[in-house]
């Protein structure tokens, strides 16, 4: 059994670390909001660009573009999103299985590559092996849109060189601060959907007219799009984050004053023993002095 100096030192050591969970889970409380804000705020920009390239593909039919066209797929770019930094739960666990998983579903003669955003990502595809085509890491709590469009250029210049025939972006959408949900979306080549239809059966589409030409539109717009999801993922991504981390310093938190209740339970017992053990010897020496 422990001695009583011991457990007084772990309780010591219990209510440091407690104090440094409560410290680290309050300033992700205080970080999530902001970044709750920025992630919904960027939603309806980010879903409104793909609408707009979606019209305007349906409505002027066949256009050419080098990130529309589908090829051969020898080679596919996983442009994963994780965290520079742990103690936020099972979020970057999750992330990286996810992309692993997606990894496996593809045939055997094709190729797998990475491009990590974060260190954790970084870390883990670099130690295994992986082909990591290009990493981006130390982008700060509050990523802004310049560093969107870094990652953007690179990874579209990878698929415009030949270099990658598909890319898919892997992130976590925040839905709370306790459920983050993996999400793989391929963003190149761009995919037009299948068209709505009403209860009749018949095509829904909205007619636009369009000032410059479709063509000029289009080169715009869709390496705006590439960026505007790039973007969307890093504030996903961090929103993820923060909210991952304050439930995992707040469960710390928890478990640690457990531990100190149970620590001092223990502490007290051995007093008692010790205090037990002393009368013990207190009432033995007397009753030898009597006889």
């Amino acid at each position: 059994m422990p001695s009583l100096r011991d457990i007084r030192r772990r309780i010591r050591s219990v209510k440091n670390m407690r104090q440094i969970t409560k410290a680290m889970e309050m300033v992700a409380a205080a970080k999530l909001r902001r970044a709750q804000e920025k992630a919904i705020a960027g939603r309806p920009y980010a879903d409104r660009v793909g609408e707009v390239l979606e019209h305007l593909l349906k409505a002027e039919g066949k256009i050419y573009h080098p990130m529309l066209e589908p090829r051969p797929v020898k080679q596919v770019c996983y442009v994963v999103f994780s965290a520079d930094r742990g103690l936020c739960g099972a979020y970057n666990t999750n992330i990286l299985r996810k992309a692993a998983n997606e990894m496996k579903t593809t045939p055997p003669e094709t190729k797998n590559s990475v491009v990590a955003v974060g260190r954790k990502a970084r870390d883990f595809f670099g130690k295994r092996g992986y082909n990591v085509l290009g990493q981006f890491v130390n982008l700060g709590d509050n990523p802004d849109f310049e560093q969107a469009m870094e990652i953007a250029r690179f990874v579209v210049n990878l698929y415009m060189e030949e270099v990658v025939d598909e890319v898919h972006i892997v992130y976590a959408k925040f839905v709370s601060a306790l459920q983050q949900v993996p999400q793989s979306v391929k963003i190149l080549p761009f995919e037009v959907p299948e068209e709505k239809r009403d209860d009749k059966n018949l095509i829904v589409r909205t007619d636009y007219i369009y000032e410059p030409s479709p063509e000029r539109l289009l080169s715009t717009l869709l390496p705006r799009f590439i960026e505007t999801q790039i973007y969307r993922s890093l504030l996903e991504g961090k929103a993820s984050e923060q909210g991952a981390r304050m439930t995992a310093m707040g469960a710390a938190t928890d478990n640690a004053g457990d531990m100190i209740n149970n620590l001092t339970l223990s502490m007290n017992k051995a007093r008692q023993a010790a205090i037990t053990k002393e009368l013990l010897d207190i009432v033995g020496g007397a009753e030898a002095l009597k006889k």
